[in-house]
Parts: structure tokens; sequence; C-alpha cells
């Protein structure tokens, strides 16, 4: 199962060839990883001070930034390191957008920037609960935060300098979905309200975000289909560059330290080819609209 489409490029903003333009769009949307091992974030010799877990606040995993807020959390530094921590994050922000806008041009207007992470605790040897824990295959969904159809669109940067970070692939979507959507049972009548009501959820849940949750979950419940189903080990070296869309991509960040992660909301009407989406698969699978 050939999972990553190579890009040769070194530069964030572009201009790309046609080609590359058409390749990246196809892998994305095509459900592999888009994967750029020569397309580097440099970090300057201050920064270098937070390749270290003591930078984060003792709580949190990773340390994040919201573009739209301008708010920095997860951190233990103050002052001036705060502040430069603050700067590298909008850095990467900012070339991880310059990057899909260039590779992605269709999606410029559409795209919306959600958190941007530096995540320099160990992925390995993590104590969570099964349920959020990355370390097992899964597509995203999010539990208080209804997504509606809209797509979740990661990059990602290796910025350890020694170690790769190690992630494993898994079959395609539509087969997953195929797997678990007839054990999930539709949402009982009125508790999309409800939910809103008591704000558990931040919008409305949908059915769409029933069955995606009900996915994620029963994906990463299943011991067996953990450890026997296709998929594929993937070492990203240290400097590489790679993104997908990770509500599509079956997959589990195994190990490694130092990553930086930016995530982009895209609505599916803005996609090259909308029926390869989620929300289209699932529709297709269950006979009827889920938005």
């Amino acid at each position: 199962m050939n999972v990553l489409e190579p890009l040769d490029i070194t530069c964030w903003k572009g201009p790309f060839a046609p080609e590359i333009l058409a390749k990246a769009v196809d892998a994305l949307e095509g459900g592999r990883v888009m994967y750029a091992p020569q397309l580097h974030f440099e970090l300057s010799a201050a920064e270098g001070r937070f390749l270290s877990p003591e930078c984060l606040d003792g709580k949190s995993k990773n340390i994040s930034y919201r573009p739209d807020s301008g708010a920095l959390r997860g951190t233990s530094c103050q002052g001036s390191h705060r502040d430069l921590l603050l700067s590298m994050l909008q850095r990467y922000h900012n070339r991880a957008s310059e990057l899909v806008k260039a590779l992605c041009p269709g999606y410029g207007d559409h795209l919306q920037s959600g958190f941007t992470s530096f995540r320099p605790a160990e992925v390995a040897g993590r104590g969570t609960s099964w349920r959020q824990d990355d370390t097992r295959l899964h597509v995203d969904a999010f539990p208080s935060r209804p997504m509606q159809g809209i797509r979740i669109l990661r990059v990602f940067t290796n910025v350890n300098p020694h170690t790769p970070r190690t992630w494993r692939v898994g079959e395609p979507f539509e087969q997953v979905a195929a797997k678990y959507l007839p054990d999930i049972r539709p949402p009982f009548p009125g508790s999309s309200s409800l939910l809103l009501l008591f704000r558990v959820v931040k919008a409305r849940r949908t059915e769409y975000d029933h069955f995606m949750l009900g996915i994620h979950d029963r994906m990463k419940a299943d011991q067996a289909y953990q450890s026997r189903f296709a998929q594929n080990e993937v070492a990203f070296p240290p400097g590489a560059t790679w993104a997908c869309f990770t509500d599509w991509v079956s997959h589990a960040a195994m190990s490694g330290q130092f990553a930086f992660e930016q995530t982009f909301y895209l609505p599916v009407a803005a996609m090259h080819d909308p029926q390869r989406s989620p929300l289209r698969v699932l529709e297709r699978l269950s006979g009827h609209a889920l938005v």
C-alpha cells in the first residue's frame, strides 16, 4: 500500500510547478500522506532552548497557539522566553498557511486556521486512556467540537535534530467505515439539542459527527484491528514535513519528540473532488444525508 506521495520541494511559499500542484491535491484528497523530506522549519539558536519538555506546564502534552485570539497555552515559560515561544509558533502557522495555499490554490480563501501545536514530549510511553491514546490507529473526530462534515487538514514538521517521528498508517477510510458503520446505532432523537443545551458540544452534533466519533472510538477500542489489519510503519526523518487529511487517513503516532502541527479546516464544497470526503462516503454507505 503506497501511503506516501513524496514532493521534491524546499520552500514553503512556492511557486510550484503545475505537476507538483496536481500531485499534492491528488495525494491529499486520495487519502495519502503528502511528504516533503527536504522542507525544513529552521529554529534559531535561541529557539533551540524549547527542544525540551521543560517548556511544558506540567499538565499539557503540547503547547498550543490559537491564531484567532493570539492565546498561547500549555507552557510554563514566562517573560521574554514566552514571547520567543509565541513568535516561533506564529512563524510556523504562517509557513504552513503559505504552503497549503501555494500547493492547493483552490483551497486558499476557504481555509480556516485551527490550533498551531508544538509537541516537546515523547509520544511513546505516555500514559493515557484508550480513547485519547494516539498510538492507536484512528481517524480524527472531536467529541466537543462537531465538524458537521468540514474536513480536517494537518501539516506536520519533525524538528527533532536526531530522531525520526514514527507513524502507522492504516487502510483507506472507505474500508474502515464499511467495517464499523453497520454497528453504530443512529443518535437518539433530540440528543443533538440536549448536548448543545448542556454545553457538552460547541455546535450542533450532526449524524455525521455521531458516526465519525463512533468510528474513532471503535477503531481505538478494537485491539484485534490495531494489531492485525493492513498498516504501514512510516518514519519521518529529522527536518521532514508532511500533511494529510487526518479525518480521512487512518493514522497513529507511535514515537517521536519535538514536532510542530498546524490544523486547518476546509469545507467539503471547496475540495477538488468532494466525493473523496468522509461525509460523502458515509452518506453513500448510510443511504441518506448526514448534515
